[in-house]
């Protein structure tokens, strides 16, 4: 007999829209199955604090739609000691919750795994993050938005970059990880795509502007933040040094990539994937994050999830692909 009664939700780490989908997931599919919801503001802080509230459909209302997300997040130091951890435990068992649902990425899970070995608490994990780089799943949760919002600066972008003959460096977040930048990328037509992943290097890119079209109106390069060759600024005047002739700007996105509504593919798979983790929780399922592959709903452990991004979109045909496209 389940003697799961109460779950508890929280988000965790940097937000990524389609998180508050994935709250209301969790609440209606809790009410559905005769479960009490709690909600856990601010993440791990929320939980070492005991900052909780009581969760019914109201107070879901009307935040599919909303970017961000209702439940806050932070980052939790505390939770990193055992003295923490604790601390946490605590509040669940003095608060009656049974199970948790954690929304979030890497830091989250690890977080997690290390409270499950401890003391053995069930926690699904939703893989909540703009990054895509957890394995287990194909995309994960604001990610879809995230590239959207970064094909729709470009486009910009390359408006003005037309109008002016210029070359434009564009940043775009992914300090561990270059898929935003990859799919953005290759989705604006980008020139070049400077990830983390490839070393790529400066003679590289050099030749490539030397050996390319002179009759483009406009040239946009799309750099990942964690790129080795040192950020859209010392590319910017690396390649002032070296093209006076080009007229250069850097347009940095920063974090505009992680408002905004969700797109309809990250309402769809954080509202699936939110059911299934109350479901999973149900049936026994615990120290796993649930996500989609091949239109599958699957369970990773978060051991297995955690630090193993998808390098596959970084293959050489992917960047053949995109030498192909910049011609």
């Amino acid at each position: 007999m389940n003697k799961i009664k109460n779950i508890g939700v929280l988000t965790s780490g940097g937000d990524a829209p389609g998180m508050n989908a994935a709250i209301r997931a969790v609440v209606r599919a809790g009410i559905y199955y005769d479960l009490k919801v709690t909600g856990i503001l601010r993440g791990y802080e929320g939980l070492v604090q005991a900052d909780f509230i009581d969760m019914d459909r109201k107070s879901v209302a009307n935040i599919i739609q909303r970017g961000g997300t209702i439940l806050k997040t932070a980052r939790c130091d505390s939770f990193r000691t055992p003295e923490g951890r604790k601390k946490a435990y605590d509040n669940l068992i003095a608060n009656n919750i049974d199970a948790l649902v954690v929304i979030g990425g890497d830091g989250t899970f690890t977080g997690a795994n290390v409270f499950i070995k401890e003391y053995d608490f069930p926690v699904i994990g939703l893989p909540g993050t703009i990054d895509n780089d957890l394995a287990g799943t194909d995309f994960t949760i604001g990610y879809d938005t995230a590239i959207n919002t970064v094909v729709s600066a470009v486009d910009k972008i390359r408006d003005t970059a037309e109008s002016h003959n210029r070359l434009f460096i564009v940043e775009v977040m992914g300090r561990d990880s270059g898929l935003i930048a990859l799919r953005s990328g290759i989705g604006a037509g980008a020139e070049a795509i400077l990830i983390p992943e490839v070393e790529t290097g400066m003679d590289d890119l050099i030749s490539r502007l030397e050996h390319g079209r002179k009759d483009k109106a406009s040239k946009i390069i799309i750099v990942a933040e964690g790129d080795e060759i040192g950020g859209a600024f010392h590319i910017g005047e690396t390649l002032k040094d070296k093209f006076p002739g080009y007229d250069i700007r850097v347009s940095v996105l920063g974090h505009i990539q992680r408002g905004g509504s969700p797109s309809c593919m990250d309402r769809v798979l954080a509202s699936r994937l939110g059911v299934i983790a109350v479901e999973g929780l149900l049936n026994g399922h615990s120290g796993e994050m649930v996500g989609q592959l091949d239109r599958e709903v699957v369970y990773t452990p978060f051991d297995q999830a955690i630090k193993h991004i998808n390098i596959e979109e970084a293959s050489p045909a992917w960047l053949k692909l995109i030498e192909i496209l910049s011609l």
